[in-house]
Order: structure tokens, then sequence, then C-alpha cells
């Protein structure tokens, strides 16, 4: 594979990766990657990373963060 039609695809391997992508767009990038091994390889980490992200406990926002936020957001009234 010449290294422009993996720039041209790597433009929504993240909407692919997700299962997100049009279908038209996730025919293109099967049909390139089943003749591209790099490929193959960066959408399987990707795919990899997404659940790992996925699957962890999402943090909380500490409250001092929280304030500046709605503030800077002029979201205070729906502060606690």
């Amino acid at each position: 594979m010449d290294h422009e039609s993996c720039r041209t695809l790597l433009e929504g391997v993240s909407l692919f990766a997700e299962g997100e992508a049009p279908p038209e767009l996730c025919a293109e990038i099967e049909r390139h990657m089943a003749g591209c091994e790099h490929c193959r390889i960066v959408v399987d980490s990707l795919r990899r990373t997404i659940d790992l992200y996925h699957r962890l406990p999402q943090p909380a926002m500490p409250e001092k963060a929280r304030e500046k936020l709605y503030k800077s957001l002029d979201l205070t009234e729906y502060m606690k």
C-alpha cells in the first residue's frame, strides 16, 4: 500500500473504530486493511484503547474544578 492511501484512511479511522462510520467508509477501510497490515495494526490498537477507556471507572470532578467550570460557562445557577 502507498502511504497516501493510508493517510486518507486514517482520517476516518476513529469513527470506524467506534462503530460510528457510515457503511461506505467502513467498506473502504475494510478493503484497505485487507491489504495493509500496518493499518490493521493501527485500527486494532485504537479499538483496544477505546475498549479499555470505556471499561475504566470515570473519576469524579473535584468540587473546586466544577465551580470554576460552571462559573466560566455561566452555569452558576446549577451549582449545589
